[in-house]
Order: structure tokens, then C-alpha cells, then sequence
């Protein structure tokens, strides 16, 4: 792959940091107390807005204290939370003017994440309480390439989840598809799929930049 694109849009959870282990944990420890299968709910949490996934388990009353719960919860598992391969790097490389992130967590809950895996935050951090509709709706990456000033078209999604590479297909943009937290056979939504960006060259030029994967 060799790409000319205007910005990048970066995913947060499992395509930036590592926190694949304490989003689990965070989910467990939800469930447990709540009678629910665990397993169920690992099956359909990732790369999706935690309000989105609880409203498939509570009723409409509940909900928004049990949100609230699991972000204290998921505010407790910050210990073990790390950069992905490369990520620093690329990061440190990227005009701050030509990335921005697009998550289903909250900003307090990303920004934690960012500084515990010791990443930059980006000026544009489009993030679960910022839309009205949660990946795999385009929603985030169409706010974030017009918050850039870029059309998304001319943008790429990095993306390590379904929903996430699903949000970035409708949106327009071109899409990367990083093996880090689901095998690749389950990107299927994707341009590229990559094992992680360790596999990425990223070149800033005086018109945008240029991705393009590693030999």
C-alpha cells in the first residue's frame, strides 16, 4: 500500500494503546454484578460506545448510572495500559494540524489512556459523548475530517475493530485495518490489513502525507 491522503484518524483502544486486558476486566467485573454473561458482552463491546452495548442488557431507566459505573471501573485499569507498536513514532511524526483521534470512549477516559501509555493527545479528539450516533455509524470521522478542515475522502481511518472500520468505509475515507486485538480475517471492512503499524511508513510532504506499508 502506498497512500496520499490529507489526515489520519486514528481509532484510540487497541490501535493506539493497548488496553485490550483492562477494557475486559472492566466489562467482567460489570457483568458479574449484574448476572449478565461476561462472554456475551466481550463478543459485541469492542470498538462500540459502552452506552450503546448497555443498552442492549438494561432498560432505558438504568442505563445512565450503569455507564457511569463502568467508566469508574474502566478508570481503575489504567496500570498495564501501553503504546502499541510504532505508535510513538508515527505519532511524534504527524503534523499536529494532519491527525486527530476518533473514539467510542469518553474524552476523560481516552485522555487517561493516551497519558498512561505515554502518547500525545491530539487537538481533535472526537469521542463517545461528541456524537449522537457511535461507530459503526461514520459519524466521529466525518466530525474529525471537517474539524481538520479535510475532506474525508481524502482521509485515512486506522481502525483495529468491525465497527470501527465499518464507520470508516461509510464515511468515505480510506481505511487500515491493524490485527491487534481481532484476527484479520475479521477486517474484512478494510483497504489493508496490517499485523500493527510497526508495518507503516508515514512521510510528511509539502502537500499531506503518505502512508505506506513497510517491505
Amino acid at each position: 500500500m502506498r497512500l496520499e491522503v490529507d489526515a489520519i484518524l486514528f481509532d484510540i483502544d487497541g490501535t493506539l494503546v493497548d488496553s485490550t486486558a483492562a477494557v475486559e476486566r472492566a466489562w467482567r467485573k460489570w457483568s458479574a454484578a449484574r448476572g449478565i454473561d461476561a462472554l456475551e458482552v466481550l463478543r459485541v463491546c469492542h470498538g462500540r460506545r459502552s452506552e450503546d452495548t448497555v443498552a442492549e442488557y438494561l432498560p432505558s431507566d438504568q442505563r445512565a448510572a450503569a455507564v457511569a459505573e463502568l467508566e469508574r471501573l474502566e478508570m481503575a485499569e489504567l496500570g498495564d495500559v501501553t503504546a502499541l507498536p510504532a505508535t510513538r513514532d508515527l505519532l511524534s511524526r504527524l503534523p499536529s494540524e494532519r491527525w486527530a483521534a476518533v473514539t467510542s470512549g469518553s474524552q476523560l477516559l481516552m485522555r487517561a489512556r493516551l497519558a498512561a501509555a505515554g502518547l500525545p493527545v491530539p487537538d481533535i479528539l472526537v469521542a463517545a459523548e461528541d456524537v449522537v450516533l457511535g461507530k459503526p455509524d461514520p459519524q466521529g470521522y466525518l466530525n474529525a475530517a471537517r474539524q481538520l478542515g479535510f475532506d474525508p475522502r481524502r482521509c485515512l481511518v486506522v481502525e483495529d475493530a468491525p465497527a470501527g472500520l465499518e464507520a470508516g468505509r461509510a464515511a468515505g475515507a480510506h481505511v487500515l485495518g491493524v490485527a491487534t486485538s481481532h484476527p484479520a480475517h475479521d477486517l474484512s471492512a478494510a483497504h489493508v490489513v496490517v499485523p500493527d503499524l510497526a508495518a507503516c511508513i508515514v512521510e510528511v510532504t509539502a502537500e499531506g502525507l503518505v502512508m505506506s506499508t513497510a517491505r
